[in-house]
């Protein structure tokens, strides 16, 4: 196995080289590592990199004449202390790294639980320190749970304060992405978290890793074990099967939040804190809440972050200028809260059965100010003064759900003067009076279809949308346009089609360039553009456009292509994972540019596990022929670790790259490549700085390891973007030329005739 040359004491007689089963081999030409041992000798080794680290170390041991038996000793990286594992032994024999003869995992765990428990040490801190870095290796956290040490850690995180308690919570959070060892963490212990998290006098060390800790457990769920949804259903939860952690969930922690009135509003406060990775932390919990809501919960849940506007803090980092590491979690929120307004959007409105639903109609007919009257037939007028077609506020609602309760109730509070508005529309004769409320629900369809809220869960937008956030707001604005191009035009009952189009051509104007136009540019559109300018647009759009599209029974034929549209190009971007690509090592921004070299193995091939856990890669100088399966792979990084992908994030190293970017040679290696991606863990930093060959294989990564990650669901590139959305026209015009093609005519809308008066009748069978 080794070849000893020299100790610092003296020198030692070579050895011979020792295959993993004893025997004598043939020494091999590979590089040669120093291992320094405890007593601060240090060896020349040559290490044959088909060896496993336990035969590795047995040799050594052997050749140092150690009397312990080699399962107490491991080896590590003298400069990082990362302990040599069969995965990257070989890239340490590779790099020629320092090597150290050091205490195995199990033994450190076996000396420091026997610490921790020890109450009374002076040194709490000083282990509670080591602790947080060793827990994160496998056979010591394996020894520390199987030596019933989480208790002991747990036991600190009660009993400690300030720098101390950071680290036991560090070492929790740490513990905690295992998926085992921590399954019988009870409520009282998150009740904890929860308080550390809530006191506003936490330090900023102690509240990063509680957050993390809180974001695990709501992650933790039995319902959602194999990926985030908006709620999981709390009726009949699947079994648990023993010693899984997946016993938590929202629900679990939730109820325990609940104690702490004052977490939500503390959480919601430090996305504006100057830490940013407090910010970044905050907003991730935050996105699991809303991922994993049950629907028991739901409406408090949404409720209480409403009133906290978390929308309104959200859309404050948005114009902030060093958000780049909070980018993914913003899109994440953008992508949660189309969940959030598609689901209110499908909930039917019920006053009989929801008090806040009866709640919100009593307040807009107060906002009203007028008396009930009946008509000829002796049937009350009510909610037809109003603007609706028929009584019946469960079927006028039908369409647009909680949403359009909660706008229409939001625009008619957030206008002082509306019932003076409603006498001015009553004053007119009744075909010529604009039907508010009708308009708003129309308004919610047109914005949904804007910002394409088609199903759960499915996010194209690759940019922020700031006004989206702000949906009530600009459907106030869009429904006040449409109540004014009503009047300018002078339209009469008929005309409710032709001004629901002027609406659409101005909310397409208005809301363009979401991501770089102020607030103010959006409510000039809505509020000074006049009918003539909107009217001579809309006719020019005609010609280009079909009013077929418009329909009804099209939009929600598009919204079912969209998602499926959605979910083949998930599956294709998550295979080019799978088959694997090569790319070029990059350089950080932050790496000293004075002396900037090119790498010794400039070129890295990964490929996604079909487990779809890990990122198998190698790094070499040149790119040569990898085979299926992982075998030429060495390396690895856990998907579960990646927090974030970083886009434009590093350079080129010198002489790399010269064909595939328009920088002059000179400046390549100092400016960002825009085909250039991070893997980002939240407190390891960068696990990997790549550049992709091309445009297409940078989307199919970026956007591939987004939708690998249980909190993501967003899009990165425009790519990707761009074919969800030609699919779905694609699919859309075929679907509507067999259609045009029978010559079938499609209606503008689906009127339901009155129920059965009996049970007497059966469905005939078609033939």
């Amino acid at each position: 196995m080794s070849h000893p040359s020299q100790t610092a004491s003296g020198s030692r007689a070579p050895l011979a080289s020792t295959s993993a089963n004893g025997n004598p081999s043939k020494p091999t030409l590979v590089p040669t590592n120093n291992v320094t041992t405890g007593d601060g000798v240090t060896v020349r080794t040559r290490i044959d990199p088909t060896l496993t680290v336990d035969d590795v170390v047995k040799q050594l041991c052997i050749n140092l004449k150690v009397n312990d038996p080699p399962s107490y000793y491991a080896l590590r990286d003298v400069d990082t202390d990362e302990l040599v594992t069969n995965d990257n032994l070989r890239k340490k024999i590779k790099n020629k790294v320092n090597l150290k003869l050091v205490n195995a995992p199990a033994r450190d765990a076996r000396e420091l639980t026997e610490k921790l428990s020890n109450s009374n040490d002076k040194n709490m801190k000083l282990t509670l320190f080591s602790l947080q870095k060793f827990i994160r290796e496998e056979q010591f956290a394996q020894e520390f749970v199987k030596l019933d040490g989480l208790s002991d850690l747990v036991e600190a995180i009660y009993k400690t304060n300030g720098n101390t308690l950071a680290y036991a919570l560090t070492a929790m959070q740490n513990l905690m992405e295992l998926d085992y060892g921590w399954a019988n963490l009870d409520n009282n212990f998150i009740l904890r978290v929860v308080q550390i998290l809530s006191s506003p006098q936490s330090l900023i060390n102690v509240c990063r890793p509680a957050t993390a800790i809180l974001k695990k457990l709501v992650e933790a769920d039995p319902n959602t074990a194999s990926g985030p949804q908006l709620a999981s259903s709390s009726r009949n939860p699947p079994s648990v099967s023993p010693g899984s952690v997946n016993r938590y969930g929202f629900q679990v922690v939730f109820e325990q939040m609940r104690k702490e009135r004052g977490l939500l509003e503390t959480v919601v406060n430090r996305l504006g804190s100057a830490d940013t990775a407090m910010a970044q932390y905050s907003m991730m919990l935050i996105n699991s809440l809303l991922a994993h809501a049950s629907d028991n919960r739901w409406e408090e849940f949404i409720a209480e972050l409403e009133r906290l506007n978390v929308r309104k803090a959200v859309v404050r980092l948005m114009s902030l200028h060093t958000i780049e590491d909070l980018t993914s979690c913003i899109l994440d929120f953008q992508a949660n809260f189309i969940r959030v307004i598609y689901r209110k959007k499908t909930t039917l409105v019920d006053p009989e059965v929801d008090d806040t639903h009866a709640e919100a109609l009593d307040a807009i007919w107060k906002h009203c100010k007028l008396d009930e009257e009946v008509d000829q037939m002796g049937q009350p007028i009510k909610w037809r003064i109003l603007g609706f077609d028929t009584e019946d506020v469960v079927q006028e609602f039908s369409e647009v759900g909680v949403l359009g309760l909660e706008c229409l109730r939001k625009f008619v509070e957030s206008n002082p003067d509306f019932s003076k508005l409603l006498l001015e529309q009553l004053s007119r004769p009744e075909e010529r009076r604009c039907p508010i409320a009708k308009a708003s629900n129309e308004v919610v369809e047109l914005l949904s279809g804007h910002w394409a809220i088609f199903a759960p869960g499915y996010s194209t937008s690759t940019s922020f949308q700031p006004f989206f956030l702000d949906f009530y707001k600009v459907h106030s604005l869009a429904t006040q346009f449409f109540i004014r191009m009503w009047s300018e035009s002078g339209a009469a009952t008929g005309d409710f089609t032709r001004v629901v189009a002027l609406v659409h051509s101005q909310v397409k104007v208005a809301l363009r360039r979401e991501n770089a136009r102020p607030w103010h540019e959006v409510e000039h559109e809505f509020i000074e553009c006049e009918y003539r300018a909107v009217r001579d647009r809309q006719m020019k759009e005609l010609e280009l456009e079909d009013d077929l599209l418009s329909k009804v029974p099209v939009r929600n034929l598009r919204a079912k292509l969209y998602k499926e549209s959605y979910e083949f190009v998930r599956q294709q971007r998550i295979q080019c994972l799978l088959q694997g690509a090569w790319f070029v090592n990059a350089l950080p921004q932050s790496s000293p540019r004075e002396a900037v070299r090119r790498p010794s193995r400039p070129w890295r091939f990964m490929r996604l596990d079909t487990g779809l856990k890990y990122l198998h890669y190698v790094d070499s100088a040149i790119k040569f022929p990898v085979r299926n399966g992982l075998e030429d792979l060495p390396d690895r990084i856990d998907v579960s670790m990646i927090s974030e992908i970083a886009t434009g994030t590093c350079a080129p190293p010198p002489n790399m790259l010269r064909d595939q970017t328009d920088l002059p040679p000179t400046a390549a290696h100092s400016v960002p490549s825009p085909l250039s991606f991070s893997l980002l863990s939240a407190h390891e930093g960068s696990l990997a700085d790549q550049i992709a060959p091309d445009q297409s294989r940078w989307a199919d990564w970026t956007d591939g390891l987004n939708m690998l990650r249980r909190d993501g669901g967003h899009v990165a590139s425009k790519e990707t973007a761009g074919f969800v959305q030609a699919l779905t026209e694609i699919g859309l015009k075929i679907k509507l030329l067999d259609l045009s093609g029978e010559m079938v005519e499609i209606p503008s809308g689906l009127v339901a005739g009155p129920p059965p008066t009996n049970t007497d009748f059966f469905f005939s069978d078609i033939i």
